[in-house]
């Protein structure tokens, strides 16, 4: 039996629908008011007829910070996927972030433990991977420093730090550490939110960059990793890197829509962080750009792919026909 949590997100969705394709039996942790039929839109994506495919789940609900509920969900368990994450770069959700994304991990560490689980991979993200000063492409063993990093990605990085010590009492694990996430289905967060905004029409874009990966390539290295002998190690997972720039022409040749042409300047991105900064002080709205999103615009990062390419037989999607599929799944939508 295979436990997923996060079953309900991008990643948690796409993963379950490939674990049962392949005929295993899955568990799924969700949340209270998480909706789960987002999962059977997901599997319809890929399947005519996702009813009984769906069906197969059993559903497990539970908070990551619930002990008693997670306890419940373990049994009988011998691979654990952990893709539950609360993602936001506000500064305000900094003891948000901990309480899910470290706390969390720590849970799900301490029973992975305790249960005498097989192996445990963990979904972090290229956030908690340490940046390069000096142009270099960013590999797995780069040492993590706080320089530009966001509240996220501390959060990423902490979780890391559990998972981590998992390994040394004995819990054989795995990182995976996605670039920016593509795929369909989820229009209202993540990556799914460059759809929404390219599909409404957009002029501008920012400068920069980063890697970028589908969803279902992110799927095929966990499950790899996890069927493998490989233990205790991280890997990166990134087929394309990218401006943002070239992501947001992809998405709008995708919708046919008219490709943004004009770059933020810096200046005008310093005063719009802090409008958006005072805007928040009168309103309950996520930050839009904070002052370390915007040191991370100044200094793009390109990241290193090849640990993973040398020990899986990993073919990547093209980044353009993901984009296609998300694309026509999205106006099929709206």
């Amino acid at each position: 039996m295979i436990l997923v949590t996060g079953g309900t997100g991008l990643v948690g969705s796409h993963l379950i629908f490939h674990l049962l394709k392949e005929g295993t039996s899955v568990k799924a942790i969700h949340r209270k008011n998480s909706n789960i039929q987002r999962v059977k839109e997901v599997f319809s994506y890929y399947e005519e007829n996702p009813e009984p495919l769906f069906n197969k789940i059993q559903w497990i609900e539970a908070d990551l910070n619930d002990i008693p509920a997670l306890e419940l969900a373990f049994e009988d368990v011998t691979l654990v996927y952990h893709c539950a994450a609360f993602i936001s770069f506000d500064p305000n959700d900094f003891y948000a972030l901990q309480k899910i994304n470290k706390r969390g991990t720590e849970n799900i560490v301490n029973l992975s433990i305790a249960k005498k689980i097989k192996k445990l991979c963990y979904v972090s993200s290229v956030a908690a991977i340490g940046k390069s000063t000096n142009g270099q492409l960013i590999n797995e063993e780069n040492e993590w420093n706080d320089t530009f990093a966001n509240v996220y990605a501390s959060s990423k990085h902490f979780a890391e730090m559990e998972v981590w010590r998992a390994a040394q009492e004995g819990l054989p694990m795995v990182i995976v550490n996605p670039g920016i996430i593509l795929g369909p289905g989820y229009w209202k967060s993540g990556s799914g939110l460059l759809f929404k905004t390219v599909a409404k029409g957009i002029r501008y874009y920012f400068p920069g960059g980063t890697g970028f990966i589908s969803v279902g390539d992110v799927v095929k290295i966990m499950v790899q990793l996890m069927d493998s002998p490989i233990k205790n190690e991280r890997f990166i997972a990134v087929a394309e890197n990218l401006s943002y720039k070239s992501i947001l022409e992809t998405i709008a040749n995708g919708f046919n829509r008219p490709s943004p042409k004009i770059k933020l300047k810096f200046w005008q991105l310093e005063f719009f962080w802090r409008i958006d900064w005072i805007l928040k002080l009168f309103s309950s709205k996520k930050r839009k750009l904070t002052k370390q999103g915007l040191k991370s615009l100044r200094h793009p990062q390109e990241y290193d792919n090849l640990k993973v390419q040398e020990v899986l037989n990993i073919e990547y999607e093209p980044i353009k026909e993901c984009v296609a599929h998300a694309c026509i799944k999205y106006m099929e939508a709206h």
